[in-house]
């Protein structure tokens, strides 16, 4: 990888809300993190701790808003978890006016888009992993998303 694009990518990275970015090319890998500040107030600090927690919040609101699911939502962890590659923003269809790729109950093969994950303008196909049934959905269309955070559960 050329050092203008390294230097385009840690840009990217500085003016961004993402954390760190791992960009795979040919052979070559590069891994951007971007540092943590130094803390000398308390302020910054309490607002990095609180941001994950409103990506936890609209799961539990989803799931206390359906009174069934929370019967079913036990069973839901036994499943299998598809994950997010990525950080970005989640979309459950191609464009705002399509279907959705999935819904609960969909059956999916190996290998069928489950939704989409935007990230640096990029539009990225997220496909499943195991063949089977959805049976939760564990992400709000247009919700940000974090590496490694579950979206899907399939069985």
């Amino acid at each position: 990888m050329d050092l203008r694009k390294l230097k385009t990518l840690i840009d990217l990275v500085a003016e961004s809300d993402i954390s760190e970015l791992e960009v795979t090319e040919g052979e070559g890998k590069v891994r951007i993190v971007k540092s943590q500040p130094q803390y000398t107030m308390a302020a910054p600090q309490l607002v990095q701790h609180a941001a994950p927690v409103p990506a936890a919040a609209p799961v539990q609101a989803q799931a206390s808003a359906q009174a069934p699911a929370q019967a079913t939502a036990p069973a839901a962890d036994t499943g299998h978890k598809v994950t997010s590659p990525m950080v970005g923003t989640f979309y459950r269809a191609p464009s705002p006016g399509a279907s959705n790729f999935v819904e609960v109950g969909s059956t999916v093969k190996e290998g069928d888009t489950l939704c989409i994950i935007e990230a640096m303008k990029l539009l990225n196909e997220i496909e499943s992993d195991k063949a089977g049934v959805v049976k939760a959905i564990l992400v709000e269309n247009g919700q940000p998303v974090e590496f490694g955070q579950a979206l899907f559960i399939i069985e």
